[in-house]
């Protein structure tokens, strides 16, 4: 765990007794901003592009006042985009393979809410989150 927070842009910060970095000065309005932009993922339940905009007005509103919050909201969505990838190269990998690939988009559901649920649990501890398997669009 402790390799996973020396490569984090923010290793200035501690390690808790969890071997995660945490912002020790972070605010709780810091940390309900972060939860939410992970929650947000839910939000395709209601209309399918929620849950890549509401982080994204997330940290285009409070993303300036807080490294802690943008750090999140840039989280929450390169994972969030990184899940429609693999949504997509899923699909035709289905095909080709008459239907065990769909195994593989059915496994995208499940990894996303457990990713997005221990997230937001970090992002409400006022610690650094990383998703596993996420490409980094933005930083």
């Amino acid at each position: 765990m402790q390799d996973a927070a020396q490569d984090h842009p923010y290793s200035e910060y501690p390690v808790n007794e969890r071997g995660r970095l945490y912002a020790p000065e972070v605010t709780e309005d810091e940390k309900t901003w972060a939860m939410l932009a992970h929650l947000s993922l839910l939000g395709h339940l209601v209309v399918p592009l929620l849950a890549i905009i509401a982080p994204i007005v997330i940290l285009s509103t409070k993303g300036n006042d807080s490294a802690y919050v943008a750090d999140h909201t840039n989280e929450a969505i390169n994972f969030q985009i990184t899940l429609v990838i693999y949504t997509v190269l899923a699909i035709p990998l289905a095909v080709v393979t008459c239907g065990l690939g769909g195994l593989l988009a059915a496994l995208v559901y499940p990894l996303g809410l457990v990713g997005m649920i221990m997230a937001a649990i970090a992002g409400n501890r006022g610690e650094f989150f990383r998703y596993p398997m996420t490409f980094r669009f933005l930083t």
